[in-house]
């Protein structure tokens, strides 16, 4: 989860001179960031380095980063006008994350697979019409309730954005797409399944269709963990929020899940952090399907050698 990122000092030199949108759009430098934390941390997967966000500049909307503020959209997406003018036919325009993973693939020559990803149609809607990051996500339930047939629509086009987007990155060698829904624990169970489960399904079938597993993750739907898995996926993520355990016993152990340390807890003392790590390991067991993962992306700050650590603690355990 957020492989690449500040906590790596050889990230953060990168950024030095090239903003988020500029690193997404050079595949040397996206497949570069990509490969860091492989060769630095040891893990077992490749996660390759884009944004959730790239798909709505290819749809009309325009997008830039600001320090301390994220991601903005300076034409939100608010009338049935708006939602008219978005595009859905320019996908190709996303193709240098294609080529971001080809030349990670090359570079691994399969000693590690390379995981894709997308937004979730419900996350990438709330974007779109707040126009950033929100706290209560008004306007977006404000569209959900006065007029579900102009919902309808924009999920409708963003299924129609977001899949063939994921399928050219599994062209290009991905060998598995998550699907982050970052934002849907705003909402509750009951709207969760009327306005949002049929696009993430939708979607969730479509990656599917192309051979590969999907990982499915959303943050902070601990009550609602069973309509999410409902909605598709061969690998549930579950954040920190909730035992794992728990999680998966809630959906009868029907797919596999990753997850879920705390990425707080990779500040803490090796002792403790050991302690955090192992209680979660046993809490899967030896049922085969857990991926050990954070429960959400690593944080600015963390101390890589404590990243190293986990690493290591996670493949010597002995249940």
């Amino acid at each position: 989860m957020r492989q690449a990122g500040r906590y790596l000092k050889q990230y953060r030199e990168v950024r030095a001179h090239a903003g988020i949108l500029e690193i997404c759009k050079r595949p040397d430098l996206a497949a570069a960031v990509t490969l860091q934390p492989v060769e630095i941390l040891d893990v077992d997967a490749a996660i390759i380095f884009a944004d959730l966000l790239l798909p709505v500049e290819p749809m009309g909307l325009k997008l830039r980063y600001v320090e301390g503020r994220g991601p903005l959209i300076s034409n939100p997406v608010r009338t049935s006008d708006d939602i008219d003018a978005l595009s859905i036919s320019n996908t190709d325009d996303l193709g240098y994350v294609n080529e971001a993973i080809q030349m990670v693939a090359r570079a691994l020559a399969g000693r590690v697979p390379v995981i894709g990803f997308v937004g979730a149609p419900f996350t990438l809607a709330s974007y779109m019409i707040e126009g950033g990051a929100s706290r209560d996500f008004l306007k977006t339930k404000q569209m959900m309730y006065r007029d579900e047939t102009l919902w309808r629509r924009l999920m409708g086009k963003l299924v129609d954005v977001l899949g063939p987007f994921a399928i050219s990155q599994i062209a290009g060698g991905a060998r598995a797409i998550q699907v982050f829904d970052s934002w849907a624990g705003c909402l509750g169970p009951d709207d969760y399944v009327r306005y949002v489960a049929p696009y993430s399904r939708a979607l969730i079938e479509r990656i599917r269709s192309a051979g590969v597993p999907v990982i499915h993750f959303g943050t902070g739907v601990a009550g609602f963990f069973r309509e999410l898995h409902a909605a598709g996926g061969d690998v549930m993520g579950v954040d920190w929020r909730v035992n794992i355990d728990l999680a998966w016993m809630d959906i009868s152990y029907r797919s596999a899940v990753q997850g879920n340390l705390d990425p707080a807890s990779l500040f803490a003392p090796l002792p403790e952090l050991k302690s955090k790590v192992h209680e979660l390991l046993k809490r899967t067991g030896t049922r085969p399907g857990h991926i050990f993962n954070t429960g959400h992306g690593i944080l600015p700050g963390t101390p890589v050698e404590n990243v190293k650590a986990v690493v290591q603690m996670v493949r010597e355990f002995r249940p």
